[in-house]
C-alpha cells in the first residue's frame, strides 16, 4: 500500500484519521471515515489515483469528465468505483462545480447527471439527498471535501469547498440546507472534512488572507479546544494553531483550509464527537492524490462519494 505523508503539525495527533480499504479485484485503493462508517447508515470513500485505466498524466484512477481524458477511461473508472459502493453508475449524480456555495437538492429525477446523462444545472457546490442508494459525488485536486450525514432523517449531504467556498462559509450553508430541508438538528449531524491542500503547501494572496481575517479573530476558542481534544495538531510554534501564518515571501500568507473548515463546523453546531477532519495533503501526496498546485494544472480529479446505503 501506498505511503501516505500526513501534515507534520498534525501527525499522531489527530482522532479520527481516514482509513485505507483496498478493492483487491482491482487494486483501487480509497479513503473513508471510520465516523462516518459507524453511523450504519451509508456507503461513502474518498478515490485516490490507484487502481484506474486511465494514462499519463490523469494517471490512475481519474474521475473528471471535463480533463481532457478519454471518457471511455473516465467511465470504466467509475464502473471500478461504482463496483465497490455497490451502487450503479446510473444511480450516481455529479455536481458542476464553479466555486460557489451553492447547493442542490438532489431527487429521483436526478439519477444519473452528470455521469451517464448530462446535467440541466451549473453552478453546484453543493449536493443534499434523502433517496436511498443513490450516490452525491463532487470532485477535487487540493480543494476541501467536506461530508455531512444526518442519522435522524437519513440525510446526507456532500460539498466541494475551496478557498472561495470557504470563505463563503461553504459548511454553515450546508448544514442551513440540511435544517431547511431535513430538519436536520446540527447538533445531530456528523461531519467530516476530507484530504486536501495543507497550509504548509498553500501560500494565498494577501487578499486572500484578508477574506479570513474576522473567521481569524473569531476562532481561538474552537483552535484551543481542538488542540485540546486531539481534534487538531499543534500550529508552527507548537502552540494553538491558526488559520493564517505569514507566508515566505512578502505579502503571502500560508492559510490552513482544514483549521477554517473546522471553525465554520463549529459555529455551525456541529458537535466535537460527531467531526472528524483529516490529516492527509493532496499537495505533499501529489502521486496518490491529484494535485493541482503541485501538477501545475496538468492532472485528472479524484472524487467523493457518499450514499445512503438502502433500507434493509
Amino acid at each position: 500500500m501506498f505511503h501516505i505523508e500526513r501534515d507534520d503539525r498534525a501527525a499522531g495527533e489527530v482522532m479520527r484519521q481516514n482509513i485505507f480499504w483496498v478493492d483487491t479485484e482491482n487494486e483501487l485503493e480509497y479513503l473513508t471515515f471510520p465516523l462516518l462508517e459507524e453511523t450504519g447508515l451509508v456507503r461513502h470513500l474518498i478515490s485516490t489515483r490507484t487502481g484506474g485505466v486511465s494514462r499519463g498524466e490523469f494517471s490512475s484512477l481519474n474521475l473528471g469528465f471535463t480533463r481532457g481524458d478519454r471518457r471511455e477511461d473516465v467511465e470504466e473508472n467509475y464502473r471500478r468505483v461504482a463496483a465497490v459502493l455497490e451502487c450503479a453508475t446510473e444511480n450516481m449524480t455529479a455536481s458542476q462545480q464553479t466555486h460557489t456555495t451553492n447547493i442542490r437538492l438532489v431527487t429521483g429525477k436526478d439519477r444519473g447527471k452528470g455521469i451517464v446523462r448530462p446535467a440541466d444545472y451549473h453552478d453546484v457546490d453543493g449536493l443534499i439527498t434523502a433517496e436511498p442508494d443513490l450516490a452525491l459525488v463532487t470532485y477535487y485536486a487540493d480543494c476541501v471535501p467536506l461530508l455531512f450525514v444526518d442519522p435522524d432523517h437519513r440525510a446526507i449531504g456532500l460539498a466541494h469547498s475551496g478557498w472561495r467556498g470557504t470563505a463563503g462559509r461553504m459548511g454553515q450553508c450546508m448544514v442551513d440546507a440540511m435544517v431547511s430541508n431535513f430538519g436536520s438538528d446540527p447538533a445531530r449531524l456528523y461531519a467530516a472534512v476530507g484530504p486536501s491542500i495543507c497550509q504548509s503547501c498553500y501560500e494565498v494572496s494577501e487578499d486572500v488572507a484578508e477574506r479570513f481575517a474576522q473567521l481569524e479573530n473569531q476562532s481561538e476558542e474552537y483552535r484551543r479546544e481542538a488542540l485540546r481534544r486531539g481534534v487538531y495538531g499543534k500550529g508552527s510554534d507548537g502552540g494553538i494553531p491558526r488559520l493564517i501564518e505569514k507566508g515566505k515571501q512578502p505579502g503571502k500568507y500560508q492559510l490552513d483550509l482544514w483549521l477554517a473548515n473546522l471553525v465554520i463546523l463549529k459555529q455551525a453546531g456541529i458537535r466535537w464527537e460527531r467531526l472528524a477532519v483529516t490529516d492527509i495533503c493532496t499537495c505533499h501526496n501529489s502521486a496518490y492524490l491529484f494535485s493541482h498546485r503541485a501538477s501545475g494544472g496538468r492532472r485528472g480529479n479524484f472524487a467523493a462519494f457518499l450514499m445512503l446505503a438502502p433500507r434493509t
